[in-house]
């Protein structure tokens, strides 16, 4: 029987793909500026400063939309955590290294525009704001005690980044302002650029240690959750972004998950033995649990929308 390779072991074997990618990703990326993404002329200054404090009749943002813009921003803020998380699972020498800090800067422009952006606008309240960047970042993000290792951090980070375009680019069309959509089009594209990346090591990390990464990968979709969770609001927001297709169990499905695996080839691979078998069937489940969550989901949304539609309709009726 052969024994694992250690974490040493797959990052010494990995590090000429990890060199690779990095290359095709400085090649391919588009530098650009957080400034040039900002309606400067839109600010004006706050209480402090002689101006006028945040009301919420300022904000041309919808209810959804500022629950959408916060979330997403509020999960941006906590890079330190990604990047400490990042760091400890893969490693601070040579491509990798580098890696990890071009990935950090990128991040880190994201929520920097983002903010801007906000503040600007007055889209959302910047002191409630503040105060919930306060709360999450002292909480920080902190994976499960389990997922320690390259094999479960690299399989996260190539579904989470998916799933962050997603977000991004949904908040952008929400937003129903082209600033805003274009804004968050240019954050999007990075996660994308950054998912392949990761998708390309854990790709390589199955040709090398299928019975390894097959369980990593399992592990991380059976009990996945998106990196913004515990912050301030996360239930209602996530609701509400759910709710008017931002990001709900049918885009995680059929956007981020589906479309992985399937480059992955993971149902049609005939490499495994008997562990990544198992942790294939398991995920097969998994699988076809999730697609009938789906569906239960879709139709008690619809029966919801229908009924505000309807509710909405006698108002409008009665005002009449």
């Amino acid at each position: 029987m052969t024994e694992d390779l250690t974490q040493l072991d797959i990052l010494t074997a990995l590090e000429p793909v990890a060199e690779q990618n990095l290359n095709r990703h400085l090649a391919i990326a588009k530098d650009w500026n957080p400034h040039d993404y900002v309606p400067w002329e839109l600010g004006r200054n706050f209480a402090a400063m002689g101006g006028i404090d945040w009301e919420p009749e300022q904000s041309g943002l919808t209810e959804v939309a500022k629950a959408a813009m916060i979330t997403n921003l509020l999960t941006e803020d906590n890079l330190p955590s990604y990047h400490r998380e990042i760091a400890e699972n893969f490693s601070l020498d040579g491509a990798w290294g580098t890696w990890v800090g071009r990935w950090t800067a990128e991040e880190n422009r994201h929520g920097i525009v983002i903010r801007d952006y906000l503040v600007v606008t007055r889209g959302v309240d910047p002191v409630a704001l503040e105060q919930a960047r306060m709360i999450h970042m002292t909480q920080g993000a902190h994976a499960p005690a389990n997922w320690g290792g390259f094999l479960v951090n690299v399989a996260y980070v190539t579904f989470q980044e998916l799933a962050t375009r997603v977000s991004h680019r949904n908040t952008g069309r929400v937003c129903d302002d082209p600033i805003a959509d274009k804004l968050l089009a240019r954050v999007a594209a990075d996660e994308n650029l950054h998912m392949i990346f990761y998708r390309n090591l854990c790709a390589a990390a199955l040709d090398l240690a299928p019975d390894q990464a097959m369980p990593a990968i399992t592990k991380v979709l059976t009990h996945f959750r998106m990196p913004g969770a515990g912050m301030p609001n996360w239930r209602r927001n996530g609701a509400l972004m759910a709710k008017h297709g931002i990001y709900d169990l049918r885009q995680h499905l059929d956007e981020v998950v589906l479309p992985v695996l399937k480059q992955w080839n993971i149902f049609d691979r005939n490499d495994f033995g008997p562990r990544g078998e198992a942790a294939r069937d398991e995920l097969a489940l998994f699988l076809d649990k999730l697609g009938k969550d789906v569906l239960r989901f879709e139709e008690q949304r619809d029966r919801l929308l229908a009924r505000e539609r309807e509710v909405a309709e006698r108002r409008t009726a009665a005002v009449r």
